[in-house]
């Protein structure tokens, strides 16, 4: 790992003037992900500045639901209580995600930023747009069983690894985030990441320096009909091959609501509009949720070694769903 520079922040202004001025400086918070990036020299900055200390880690209830501080724990935010009883659905992905160990130390604002876990991404000797722009892309040629079905790009195939956002995509999530300048700005959870376009290098619609301080919930009526339905390789510490967050708001044999998100499918959490769509109003069934899994995987697109994933990923939505409407019973 290359020499770098410590600062320690003592408040948020301070943090984000040096980051906006340094070229190569990154915000330092759990260290779970970036660290591993920059031993494995994936990533190479100058200057860390550490926010683990900002008072931003406060979780608490708000006139329009509940705000997340962005350094708060993952084992702390998925044990709040109001967390566990207003959405559940949230605590269930991120107690599926890494270990416990991690999630002890891994921050909110830290899991919104994660980066892709592409085996071509993490190794220097591989060509990969996302790491270094313009080198081309082996995954799409390669080992690719793991990789995006849905929204990818000739320039990147790689998926976003995170569980916690796949269910506060679901949950209609927003991200705010302060600049510079002082001025803050409220990001919807659904525009918060990026799909690889022409530019696989970019994760997320964040501006340089802009730095995460809060995840505000809205208030909904998804905590007694949620599930979150993690496949994966093994049963610990693994990333979800499909995973599929499932909110609905029922009334009798009725969806007045649905929500649904896919993880391990593409660039970003997927939301499943057009399967939500047809959920909303019908009575709930095993055909209507078939439906709607068909209509979510419509676009998808397979890679040569990753069809699976889209027959997966259907039978996933049915299961995730149908648990959702029994109450979210495991």
């Amino acid at each position: 790992m290359n020499q770098f520079q410590y600062y320690r922040a003592e408040n948020e202004t301070a943090a984000v003037e040096r980051v906006s001025r340094e070229k190569r400086a990154k915000f330092l918070a759990g260290g779970t992900n970036l660290i591993d990036l920059m031993k494995e020299t994936v990533e190479n900055h100058q200057v860390l500045v550490d926010v683990s200390r900002l008072n931003l880690n406060q979780i608490k209830k708000t006139t329009g639901g509940v705000s997340i501080g962005a350094t708060a724990k993952n084992s702390e935010t998925a044990n709040h209580p109001l967390i566990k009883e207003n959405y559940p659905l949230l605590a269930q992905a991120i107690l599926s995600a890494a270990s416990a160990q991690i999630r002890n130390m891994a921050t909110n604002g830290g899991n919104l930023n994660q980066r892709t876990r592409c085996y071509y991404f993490y190794d220097p000797a591989m060509r990969c747009n996302k790491r270094a722009p313009g080198t081309g892309c082996d995954a799409l040629e390669g080992i690719n069983n793991q990789h995006a079905v849905l929204g990818w790009s000739e320039k990147c195939v790689a998926t976003n690894p995170s569980d916690m956002c796949v269910a506060l995509a679901a949950l209609d999530a927003t991200v705010t985030v302060r600049a510079a300048n002082n001025q803050t700005r409220s990001i919807p959870f659904t525009d918060f990441h990026r799909l690889p376009g022409e530019n696989p290098e970019r994760d997320n619609t964040l501006q340089p320096g802009e730095l995460i301080t809060a995840i505000e919930l809205p208030k909904s009526n998804f905590a007694k009909n949620s599930y979150y339905l993690k496949i994966r390789d093994r049963a610990s510490y693994a990333f979800a091959l499909v995973s599929v967050a499932a909110a609905l708001e029922v009334k009798g044999d009725t969806i007045r609501q649905a929500r649904i998100a896919l993880g391990g499918v593409a660039h970003k959490p997927w939301r499943a509009f057009e399967a939500e769509k047809l959920l909303t109003g019908a009575k709930a069934g095993e055909a209507i949720f078939k439906q709607a899994a068909e209509a979510a995987l419509r676009d998808a697109k397979p890679l040569a070694r990753n069809e699976y994933k889209i027959e997966l990923a259907k039978r996933a939505i049915v299961r995730a769903v149908q648990k959702a409407f029994e109450g979210g019973i495991a």
